[in-house]
């Protein structure tokens, strides 16, 4: 076996080096970020520009950051804030995307009490906002603020997306495009006389509230409780089969043939798939509920944080609001404790190259 020398082996791993260099491979880079945190004078309220919807986010301390995002041919800018306990404020700082990486993702527009057909059962039946009144205030919310937002990026944005509950059904794989299939326009068609006579034909039609429970001495709120619980949203009130009826994106916002649904049973995994084979790295996030849906299902905030840079679009959600007539301090509520590790921005945050020169 041959004996090299010291000089002459280092020689050889140089070589050695070199040619790893001259490859064609992608050479993975970190960049060194500058946290540098500079007080922010009279600082302005967050996410105030629908207070109808929600109640603007005021704290004491601001902190100017440096860029975070910094793409290379940025056409999308978003300025987004976070809230630290340690840097005692909120952080804000500027980010410059490419629009081409970015999908815009609306959580669970659940196509409830909209016409469609799929309708909240009576008398004591709940979905989504639990009742009418609330689903059609949150449906206002969607046509005034999310379907705009979502239309001013599509033309730019990889991808629009919607997530819905369930599975992949025969009527929906018909309806709408999904990570393995784009339907025709005559399936489509097909699709949607299905589900109107899918819809049409249920039932919505549920039990009464109990006329009478069982309590025990000893422990009567307990016994009441078990008996009569704040939302039950099971066959009892809902009618058996509720849950199992193809559920629509909501008619209040667009669904345009290459916009792609996402279906919660399906899991996490192929939709973290698709995005990355499609070259996706960052997501602005909207849609329902702030506090339920929009971080713990399958397009929820809580997975795609692990793979992606997530912006949450404050003023584009609403979280339920039981005991209220309003969303707005609910939403609020929901979106600070979610700033803690998440960046969120607003609808007036986002722009597009065209409109961040005006």
């Amino acid at each position: 076996m041959p004996r090299y020398s010291v000089a002459s082996f280092a020689s050889l791993i140089m070589l050695l080096v070199g040619a790893i260099g001259s490859s064609d491979e992608p050479v993975a880079t970190t960049r060194v970020y500058k946290n540098r945190l500079v007080r922010i004078e009279k600082p302005k309220p967050l996410l105030a520009d629908y207070p109808e919807f929600f109640e603007p986010i005021i704290e004491q301390a601001h902190f100017e950051a440096p860029p975070l995002v910094v793409d290379e041919g940025a056409d999308l800018h978003v300025r987004a804030w976070r809230f630290s306990y340690n840097a005692r404020g909120i952080i804000e700082m500027p980010n410059h995307l490419k629009a081409a990486q970015t999908a815009v993702i609306m959580v669970h527009p659940w196509g409830i009490d909209d016409g469609q057909g799929w309708d909240t059962p009576e008398p004591n039946g709940v979905a989504d906002f639990c009742t009418v009144e609330k689903n059609h205030l949150a449906a206002r919310h969607t046509r005034e603020i999310v379907r705009p937002f979502i239309n001013s990026l599509r033309d730019k944005a990889a991808f629009v997306m919607y997530s819905l509950p369930g599975n992949k059904d025969s009527i929906r794989h018909k309806l709408y495009r999904s990570f393995t299939h784009k339907p025709t326009d005559a399936e489509r068609k097909q699709g949607g006389r299905e589900l109107t006579a899918k819809l049409k034909g249920f039932k919505y039609q549920g039990g009464p509230l109990p006329a009478q429970l069982s309590l025990s001495k000893d422990k009567p709120v307990i016994d009441y409780f078990k008996q009569f619980p704040g939302l039950d949203a099971t066959a009892k009130y809902n009618n058996a089969g509720f849950w199992d009826q193809p559920i629509p994106v909501t008619a209040d916002v667009d669904v345009h043939a290459d916009d792609v649904v996402i279906y919660d049973k399906e899991g996490y995994e192929p939709l973290k798939t698709f995005l990355l084979a499609n070259g996706v790295r960052h997501v602005l996030l909207t849609g329902y509920a702030t506090d339920m849906c929009f971080c713990r299902t399958t397009a929820g905030y809580e997975n795609l944080s692990r793979d992606f840079n997530v912006f949450l679009v404050g003023d584009a959600s609403l979280a339920t609001f039981p005991s209220n007539t309003s969303p707005r301090f609910a939403v609020n509520a929901a979106i600070s404790f979610a700033a803690i590790n998440q960046l969120v921005t607003q609808v007036s945050w986002v722009k597009l190259e065209q409109e961040s020169h005006r």
